[in-house]
């Protein structure tokens, strides 16, 4: 028996808590995954897994061999890099993960850059709105937008977006510049569901944040889809600074009710941690964050 390898099989198992769906992340038959981990229980002679019909849960003996198994397994990856010499030049592939638009707008025209300045290194872009989960993923690093939960993930901070709202200049010389939050409840509101309820949306009332009611003449699922609106004159929408800064800048929209924007969330480029650092994904942080940063200028 290849303990690595059924090691390996067994974390999938209990990270994913399916046998199913650990076959599916290790391109493998479900059939082979549980003779794997019963081979593995055999070897030992200790049962590890609890199998229910409706999931995979962990015995005591399981959780302390699945912390062992998951750093040996992390340290043996890092040798194997080691080995091929990723940790010497930036080589190899990099995956990286971003939300969606910011991504399309910041970090491609960014990793175009990094690819011609490091020929030996790959990218593997992932643009979604979803948290995902690095280390069980196994990606190299993320762009966050928000507050960062207390993990073992390394950040830098790269700058705050704003939250905004904004109207096409013709729609507020026809209707009027809102001077207070209370006022969009009898205005043309387009809500941006990603961010806010289509019945209120929230902004700093003295020292606190508060609920205003908005009467929401549509409702849009993209951020893009929001801005759109807005340009053409459909009415106000709330999104993210780094949406509209080009629109800003093109004068497209005007930002409304500043002085009652909550406070900024933070941006910042995330790894996991670890001893070793590869030298690709060392390249690439040292390259984003300086030009990310310089992107994240207000409107």
């Amino acid at each position: 028996m290849d303990r690595m390898k059924a090691m390996t099989v067994f974390v999938a198992v209990a990270e994913a808590k399916s046998f199913a769906a650990a076959a599916r992340r290790l391109g493998m038959p479900t059939a082979t995954v549980s003779r794997r981990v019963a081979e593995l229980e055999q070897h030992l002679g200790a049962r590890l897994l609890v199998r229910t019909t409706r999931r995979v849960s962990l015995t005591d003996a399981g959780s302390a061999f699945f912390a062992v198994s998951r750093r040996l397994i992390e340290e043996f990856g890092e040798a194997e890099r080691v080995a091929r010499g990723e940790f010497a030049r930036p080589k190899g592939e990099l995956t990286i993960t971003a939300p969606i638009v910011f991504g399309r707008l910041h970090v491609v025209p960014l990793v175009s850059e990094f690819l011609r300045a490091f020929p030996e290194v790959d990218v593997r872009l992932l643009l979604g709105d979803r948290n995902i989960d690095l280390i069980e993923e196994q990606i190299d690093a993320a762009v966050r937008i928000g507050a960062l939960a207390h993990s073992s993930l390394v950040a830098t901070r790269l700058g705050g977006v704003r939250k905004v709202v904004c109207a096409s200049p013709a729609y507020l010389s026809e209707f009027g510049v809102p001077r207070h939050p209370k006022e969009l409840a009898t205005r043309d509101c387009i809500t941006f569901s990603g961010l806010y309820s289509a019945q209120r949306w929230t902004f700093r009332a003295g020292r606190k944040l508060a609920p205003f009611p908005v009467r929401s003449r549509l409702v849009v699922t993209t951020a893009e889809a929001a801005v759109d609106a807005a340009v053409a004159g459909t009415g106000l929408t709330a999104v993210l600074s780094y949406q509209v800064a080009a629109q800003v800048r093109a004068k497209k929209l005007k930002i409304v009710l500043s002085d009652y924007e909550p406070a900024d969330m933070p941006v910042s480029l995330v790894r996991p941690g670890g001893r070793l650092v590869p030298a690709k994904l060392k390249a690439f942080v040292e390259f984003a964050a300086p030009r990310l940063r310089a992107r994240l200028v207000d409107p």
